[in-house]
């Protein structure tokens, strides 16, 4: 997949290195002929123009289909879209709805993102749209078997019927639960709402996150020191914001690797990565509040057979049924599917065996909007232009409450806190006015966005098949 965004990321350059070289022969044709002042109009009204409807990162064509498969024998039935949705037979048993629809849409569904209204929810896509999409129904159950889930398209128009699935899970919050996080906050905005349901939850980082710590050289650091503090801070956020979920100190673990050192750590097992910025090669630095001692404490190397090592013991005096770890094909951040990587070569070694994986994705290669649309709305499934594995899926629910406590829990996270720049800030004013975008008041960030939401979505996958 990498590969591909790779080769779509070099067309989209090119067409816009293309179209900015024409839009500046017309402007030059303008200014010489017709009237000078007519440039720095333009030049204006046409920045304005990009920051509204084409600053979006959007590695796909808006008409591209989505491509699911799902479990053999997923319970599935045909049903009509009217003002509500009809089931055309009773509804099989499950908590997870998936309903798989083609959307076209309307010429505003052009400049104002289109979306489905689902009763009391709404799902956003992408501007353009027209194609196979899948909307999430969890929790909208109860509406649906009454016949009273309204169903109506704004921006786009919906067809007359579509295909629900309906996917049945155990509540994993109620097992022994492990979250694997590549770095401070991946649990949070992947898992705030399962982890703070959970009576037992282990939560491990795996890296301190210490690079691109420009910011904290404005207190007077040079980068290597403002690394070791940055590095410092998102480590104890790793060990500390889970209390605020209920989870205590001595079930979470900071393995002190460093940021994006796990692909070169698994190219090499045996060598030692240390920080890109930091210049620290030792993991111990910030693991004395770690609530047990681990293999990599003996001589504090960051190589991949330590990390391992470190995961083998941590399954077993954790002894967790269910793992929670980044999708290894859909989440493209390189540590995030070195996480996964390590934690199944861990599975393989130990003595101890979780029978099954809960895969989420906090970032994606195809589009860096998903989940689209504001807070507090569900997640409808992500573009999977490619087919991906025939996962089940779990969408659990968050309450009102729950999505707060989510939100500040990642307002407690130093990553995410301060000021967006300048540009990025003016991008959405401008978006605001002219799109109809909308950004929750919890945090700048656009995490608070895409995290905060009804729904948390995982890709379940049985280890033990």
């Amino acid at each position: 997949m990498s590969d591909r965004k790779q080769a779509l990321l070099k067309a989209h350059r090119r067409a816009k290195r293309l179209t900015l070289i024409g839009a500046l022969l017309v402007l030059a044709l303008l200014g010489t002929f017709i009237a000078w002042w007519l440039v720095p109009v333009l030049l204006v009204l046409g920045w304005v123009a990009h920051e509204a409807w084409f600053a979006d990162h959007l590695f796909y064509r808006p008409g591209d289909d989505y491509h699911y498969r799902f479990p053999e024998g997923t319970p599935q039935q045909t049903v009509s879209l009217g003002t509500v949705l009809g089931l055309s037979q009773p509804l099989a048993e499950g908590e997870t709805l998936i309903l798989e629809l083609s959307l076209k849409t309307t010429w505003l569904g052009r400049w104002i993102d289109p979306y489905v209204q689902l009763g009391d929810d709404r799902q956003e896509f992408e501007r353009g749209v027209a194609g196979r999409r899948y909307l999430n129904l969890s929790g909208q159950r109860d509406a649906l078997v009454a016949g009273a889930l309204g169903v109506r398209g704004v921006f786009c128009r919906l067809p007359g019927s579509a295909q629900l699935y309906v996917l049945s899970n155990p509540d994993h919050a109620g097992r022994r639960v492990m979250v694997l996080a590549p770095h401070a906050d991946d649990a949070e905005l992947a898992a705030f709402g399962l982890y703070s349901r959970s009576a037992e939850t282990s939560i491990v980082t795996l890296t301190q996150g210490e690079i691109e710590a420009q910011d904290y050289q404005a207190l007077g650091l040079d980068k290597a020191q403002a690394a070791r503090l940055k590095g410092r801070l998102r480590s104890w956020d790793s060990l500390a914001v889970p209390l605020w979920g209920g989870v205590p100190a001595s079930r979470c673990v900071q393995l002190g690797y460093y940021c994006l050192q796990l692909p070169a750590m698994a190219a090499a097992p045996g060598t030692a990565c240390g920080s890109r910025e930091s210049g620290e090669a030792d993991v111990r630095t910030v693991r004395q509040h770690n609530p047990l001692p681990l293999p990599a404490d003996a001589d504090g190397q960051p190589t991949w057979h330590n990390l391992v090592a470190d995961l083998v013991a941590l399954l077993e005096h954790f002894r967790p049924q269910v793992l929670v770890t980044p999708h290894p094909q859909l989440d493209p951040h390189a540590d995030h599917v070195a996480t996964t990587q390590a934690l199944l070569q861990a599975v393989a070694q130990s003595q101890w065996k979780p029978d099954t994986a809960l895969f989420y994705a906090n970032h994606l290669h195809d589009n860096d909007r998903w989940p689209m649309g504001p807070a507090g709305t569900g997640i409808a499934l992500p573009p999977a232009i490619e087919p991906l594995p025939a996962d089940a899926l779990w969408s659990p629910l968050l309450s009102p409450a729950v999505q707060l406590d989510k939100a500040m829990a990642l307002g407690m996270q130093h990553d995410l806190q301060g000021k967006r720049p300048l540009k990025k800030r003016i991008r959405r004013l401008i978006q605001q006015v002219l799109a109809g975008r909308r950004w929750p008041a919890t945090g700048e960030d656009e995490f608070f966005r895409k995290a905060v939401r009804r729904h948390e979505l995982f890709w379940v996958r049985r280890l033990s098949e």
